[in-house]
């Protein structure tokens, strides 16, 4: 291998400053070795205090810390060899050095949003007060997206472009790519109205009656809503539909409602009053109906097999597996009641009424004659 790039005085009167930059290195390698031992036991402190913001910090300059450490290092041994060497060398790695910095500083920032994203929810779940996950996630999201926006900008004006003309060329460019990208942007500004009016969360069971859409909120992005269906299927949906349709959210329920109807038998309508009252009775003293609600026990119909009353009630619980077991009380509840006025549940009959003189006779012949 040749090292012609190489000065001579390099091998010859240049010892000492490949001593120095020795030095450099591994002065950098113990500096990246002390901040992380002090890093590590300053992080056990903190975790004993109930600020949450001092754990983010910590915890998000590690990785980014260190890589400034060996950048500076590495900058600095670069200008010891480019002070003794007759290149240009330095100049290059000047920039580079520049650019690494802001990589850096981009990187802490990135990772303490993520952190302070975490331990904010967390302190949420820890003082009983859930944390609004769909707004943290916007607001995350669009300080991440500040964040890059800003450091790709300083960037590129540190390595000598003309941050005018790069913006004036998108204020032109914005329009060729609206153009050309309709849906998508379409799709963004779906999924920031979302954001702002909240319609739903993440974790919010959905429904359309526009479209086969229902399903638990998975997650909510820039460009489209992952929704879990109820036989564990993931649906992915562009934001820009829910600007078109009509979306019911469940999850937002104050209470749920009971509303059955029950026939008696025509020979028991003498005890329908009765039955009413005590149905409306029950169902008021029930630990886990809402009495604060429409409450209603009325007869309603006759119908062509029977003489009907409705229940019409809605429960404390909003949980769609409990509402069922409370639903399930309420019914046989009911028919209990139903049961101690010696009433019956009727069923679809049928009576053949005979007239008089006729009567049914030698039924194995199947014969039918005048009495």
């Amino acid at each position: 291998m040749s090292f012609d790039f190489i000065p001579s005085d390099f091998w010859q009167g240049g010892s000492m400053w490949v001593t120095q930059i020795f030095v450099v290195v591994l002065f950098a390698l113990l500096a990246d070795f002390v901040q992380r031992r002090l890093l590590r036991r300053l992080a056990k402190r903190l975790e004993k205090t109930r600020n949450l913001w001092d754990d983010a910090v910590i915890e998000s300059m590690r990785k980014p810390l260190s890589l400034l450490i060996w950048v500076l290092g590495i900058s600095f041994a670069a200008r010891i060899a480019g002070a003794h060497a007759e290149t240009d060398f330095y100049s290059t790695i000047e920039p580079l050095r520049e650019v690494m910095v802001i990589v850096a500083l981009t990187w802490f920032a990135m990772r303490f949003i993520k952190q302070a994203e975490s331990n904010i929810a967390t302190m949420g779940e820890t003082k009983g007060k859930p944390v609004d996950v769909t707004t943290m996630s916007a607001i995350a999201k669009l300080l991440r997206l500040s964040v890059s926006i800003t450091a790709g900008l300083v960037m590129m004006q540190t390595m000598g472009f003309n941050i005018s003309g790069i913006l004036a060329f998108g204020g032109v460019g914005g329009i060729a790519v609206g153009f050309a990208a309709r849906d998508l942007l379409a799709n963004f500004f779906g999924g920031l109205m979302i954001y702002l009016d909240r319609p739903f969360s993440v974790g919010d069971w959905v429904r359309s009656p526009d479209r086969e859409i229902e399903g638990t909120i998975e997650r909510i992005g820039w460009r489209l809503t992952i929704i879990r269906t109820f036989d564990k299927r993931p649906l992915y949906v562009p934001n820009s539909i829910f600007a078109n349709i009509a979306v019911e959210n469940p999850s937002r329920m104050t209470n749920r409602r009971i509303y059955e109807t029950f026939g008696i038998r025509y020979a028991d309508i003498g005890q329908m009053s009765a039955i009413t009252a005590d149905v409306e009775t029950m169902l008021k003293a029930h630990e886990a109906i809402d009495a604060t609600q429409t409450l209603m026990v009325n007869f309603v119909a006759c119908s062509p097999s029977s003489v009907d009353f409705f229940v019409y009630t809605f429960t404390k619980t909003t949980v769609w597996v409990d509402f069922h077991v409370i639903k399930q009380d309420i019914l046989l509840k009911i028919a209990e009641i139903i049961e101690q006025h010696n009433a019956e549940i009727a069923f679809p009959t049928s009576t053949v009424h005979l007239p008089d003189g006729v009567a049914m006779a030698n039924m194995a012949g199947m014969k039918i004659e005048p009495g």
